[in-house]
């Protein structure tokens, strides 16, 4: 593959190179049999899980004023009261969140073909990790999948002044390694950041990674190309390669 018009790639981490959301499945599932077979909880157990995630799912993290660890404790210390009700269980909390996590960076591994598509891209274009998220939470993630070498730059959402889709984190990125917007490519499966960010930037072209077939709503961003896996990036660069080819 020979690539003349992009010059660089942006990608996402979570759910777009490494499978977060099932690792995090697989960490509930552990909390289960924890609470199952060390506290003797029943149908209790899920329903701890099941509302923790949800919480989960609806955290707002500030770096200035919340600890990640406290700020992930505490939907679990509220799933806790709300399912078994008494006095709150601080300490339950903790083991429950503490398993979660370890039990889901085990699981988040850079599948054999994710790494052969990077280390092919490498030899053609830059390759840039960018990713939200709290500071020390993402870097945790990038260490259990050891990603770090596949990458000329990462970037992380919570270490910069400013998130996808804010064009900043983009800019930012360009100019440490002399490109222009126009140059890359943003790869991610959240519209609302990944996509959203490249467009505000003024990116190459967007490629949204979406597995599940979701149908996006009207007022959603529109990426430029969607795949159903990040490993039908090559084909769609060297689209884009053509397609630009072809006009100038």
């Amino acid at each position: 593959m020979v690539l003349n018009r992009v010059r660089a790639v942006f990608f996402d981490l979570d759910n777009t190179l490494i499978h977060t959301a099932a690792a995090s499945r697989r960490g509930m599932l552990e909390v289960i049999k924890l609470l199952q077979s060390k506290y003797h909880y029943k149908e209790e157990a899920k329903t701890i899980c099941d509302k923790a995630q949800v919480k989960l799912s609806k955290e707002c993290f500030h770096p200035s004023s919340t600890c990640i660890t406290d700020l992930r404790t505490l939907p679990w210390e509220e799933a806790i009261l709300e399912t078994k009700g008494g006095a709150a269980n601080r300490k339950l909390a903790e083991e429950c969140y503490f398993l979660w996590k370890s039990t889901r960076l085990q699981h988040m591994i850079l599948a054999e073909d994710v790494k052969a598509m990077l280390t092919e891209l490498r030899k053609e274009v830059r390759l840039l990790l960018l990713t939200n998220g709290d500071r020390q939470t993402q870097r945790e993630k990038i260490e259990a999948c050891a990603c770090q070498s596949y990458f000329d730059a990462i970037a992380i959402g919570g270490e910069q002044k400013e998130e996808k889709p804010a064009p900043s984190i983009f800019y930012h990125r360009c100019d440490l390694l002399g490109l222009q917007p126009g140059d890359c490519v943003m790869v991610g499966d959240t519209l609302e950041t990944d996509i959203q960010g490249g467009l505000n930037a003024g990116l190459k072209a967007t490629v949204w990674i979406n597995k599940n077939g979701i149908m996006p709503l009207k007022s959603s961003p529109m990426p430029h190309y969607i795949v159903s896996s990040v490993l039908e990036l090559p084909a769609v660069l060297q689209s884009i390669d053509c397609t630009v080819s072809m006009s100038t």
